[in-house]
């Protein structure tokens, strides 16, 4: 197995069935990417744009909901795309491996690269913007990138807050040593971050591996970590009115309210991790997983809606008919 596809599995929390679409060079992403089966393949998130669905994913793939049907549209990258995040019905972003962070500007039908690296070798995993020029990108192994020009430029940071406090020692006395060797081993000891919400109170939510739920009430110029007694990777989080909720490896849920003080874990009828969630217009809640599990949770009391044996969803969205989707490791799809 790639170290590429690890930390793919560990960070999104999906198996083996991801891959790293690496670039290549001679292809042009425009002219081969346009595929007739690209509905049923790979597809990491969905978001809304105004009346429409974005959903992204392997290849550099987009796919759009207009009239209860989607289409493909071309990007300019073949890297695997894990999350696309919309400010309005025009502006949006979608991230991925070899550091990919490509704009659209009318909804999602035609796309622009921002930023990409593959020398950086690693997934920014989770984009959100504030305003439409204020916006961060984050990722694998403290991955973390800023704009304030709406994506024109980008400039890292690195959140020496979200480290453990042997790693801070270690790296002040390294960095007293040996530059060289301090900037190598900086950009490997921070967790992944995996998810970044807005909480009711409009502070930052960020949570990731190793257990690491942290919050800003800055935008993210810095985090603290909250009192989390779980060592587990967190793959997503999401805001139900004044509830918290962090979601991630092997059916681990927890509950808070928004002083995130007092985390309680959620009882779920299964193991499977949890990847995604959805909070609708009532406040209903529903969370998808491994082993195409997709749950529904009422006053902290977590019920199967259905599994779907043989596959991983990965994210939940609901249309502007009310209708609910999902895209996993076999595409995009509704419930019978």
């Amino acid at each position: 197995m790639t170290f590429s596809m690890l930390r793919s599995i560990v960070a999104i929390g999906i198996s083996a069935c991801l891959y790293t679409a690496s670039v290549d060079a001679q292809l042009d992403p425009l002219s081969v990417q346009i595929q007739p089966l690209a509905q049923s393949s790979l597809l990491l998130d969905i978001a809304n744009a105004g009346d429409k669905l974005v959903a992204v994913g392997q290849r550099g793939n987009v796919l759009i909901l207009e009239n209860n049907q989607w289409h493909q549209v071309a990007t300019p990258v073949l890297s695997q795309l894990t999350k696309v995040f919309f400010f309005d019905d025009k502006q949006g972003w979608a991230v991925g491996h070899d550091a990919t962070i490509i704009h659209t500007q009318d909804g999602g039908e035609t796309w622009s690269v921002q930023m990409q690296s593959a020398e950086i070798e690693k997934p920014f995993l989770d984009v959100r913007f504030y305003t439409p020029e204020d916006g961060i990108a984050v990722g694998a192994y403290g991955l973390f990138y800023r704009t304030a020009d709406g994506g024109k430029t980008w400039q890292d940071e690195f959140h020496q807050e979200l480290l453990f406090e042997d790693d801070v020692a270690y790296l002040n006395d390294l960095k007293a040593e040996d530059e060289a060797l301090y900037l190598s081993e900086r950009a490997s000891l921070l967790p992944h971050f995996n998810r970044l919400i807005r909480l009711e109170d409009k502070r930052l939510l960020l949570v990731g591996e190793l257990g690491m739920v942290a919050v800003s009430d800055d935008n993210g110029h810095t985090f603290t970590k909250t009192n989390f007694d779980y060592d587990g990777s967190m793959f997503n989080a999401i805001s139900v009115g004044d509830d918290v909720y962090v979601m991630g490896l092997r059916g681990h849920v927890f509950k808070s309210d928004l002083s995130l003080s007092a985390w309680e874990e959620v009882e779920l009828p299964v193991q499977s991790s949890i990847n995604g969630a959805l909070v609708t217009s009532n406040n209903d809640l529903y969370l998808v997983g491994n082993a195409g599990i997709v749950l529904s949770v009422d006053d902290g009391r977590a019920t199967i809606v259905a599994r779907r044996q043989g596959e991983n969803i990965v994210a939940i969205a609901k249309d502007s008919k009310g209708q609910l989707w999902f895209a996993g490791s076999k595409g995009l799809f509704q419930l019978d």
